[in-house]
């Protein structure tokens, strides 16, 4: 690729949002079937920080995808895909719903690669949230671009696949319902989730995608029900996309310094994490 994007390395940006309970709570009912609400004051649960910090735009603001026009921000990579490839966190502190948070971001990192699939840009993201009692979450988001996808060259799940065996499990229907309430609640107009034509005619895929911070949220979340010391890192890649249509196997199983978690349709992993616990905050 012949642009430069050099000058992107170093920006920053600042936002401020509140954490209020409505959108949390949405995501608990929507997705992971908790119905006694959460209220300021209480933990927000790990991951559910992607609710808030909307970047919203006027419709002249988007581009055909449905996301932010390219620039801005991040860099104008003019590769027409777009996805969260994976990310990196650590929790120093719990934030609390309710609370006032700054999102400090700054690109670390811009790389472009040439593999079998075509050209490739890398770009990584790093936030910092702060709340009353200083940082309490770092990240690094790798962000990846790449060139449109030939008619059929991305395959689905054949089938629901043998039932997994992990200690830890929970089946998840994806279905359109629950990928667009998701969409909604993070603000996230990418039409993979939800427009069905755009995603098949226009993106190749062979249904509607299943967000892949959904899915990291709900193994932080079996992880948390199943872990007695509280989490203090989060280590996730996509693997495979996952689409509606098929049980999507949210699994994991304990180490030795946390935990091992996974989604999976069809015996294919779509998504890993490694979570790493620490001494009691």
């Amino acid at each position: 690729m012949s642009e430069d994007f050099s000058a992107w390395v170093g920006r920053r940006e600042e936002v401020v949002d509140v954490l209020e309970p409505a959108r949390t709570n949405a995501l608990r009912v929507a997705a992971l079937g908790q119905t006694t609400p959460l209220v300021a004051g209480d933990e927000l649960p790990l991951l559910h920080h992607w609710l808030y910090f909307w970047d919203v735009r006027p419709p002249e603001g988007l581009g055909p995808d449905g996301h932010p026009a390219r620039g801005g921000f991040l860099p104008p990579v003019p590769l027409p895909r777009r996805m969260w490839a994976g990310g990196r966190l650590k929790f120093l502190a719990p934030l609390k719903v309710g609370e006032r948070v700054t999102r400090a971001s700054t690109i670390l990192k811009v790389e472009a690669k040439s593999g079998k699939s075509g050209e490739l840009v890398f770009v990584t993201v790093e936030h910092q949230l702060s709340g009353a009692e200083g940082v309490a979450i770092v990240e690094e988001q790798d962000i990846v671009y790449r060139g449109a996808a030939a008619p059929g060259s991305i395959k689905g799940p054949t089938g629901e696949g043998p039932a997994p065996t992990a200690p830890w499990r929970r089946a998840v229907d994806p279905d359109p319902v629950l990928l667009f309430r998701y969409s909604a609640l993070t603000m996230n107009g990418h039409r993979i989730h939800y427009d069905r034509p755009y995603a098949m005619d226009e993106e190749a895929y062979p249904g509607l995608v299943v967000h892949g911070p959904l899915q990291a949220t709900l193994l932080a979340d079996l992880a948390a029900q199943n872990l007695k010391a509280p989490i203090t890192g989060f280590d996730f890649r996509g693997m495979s996309p996952a689409f509606d249509g098929t049980t999507l196997q949210v699994c994991g199983e304990p180490t030795e310094t946390g935990a091992s978690v996974w989604t999976e349709q069809g015996g294919v992993k779509n998504m890993t994490a490694a979570i790493t616990c620490g001494a009691a905050r």
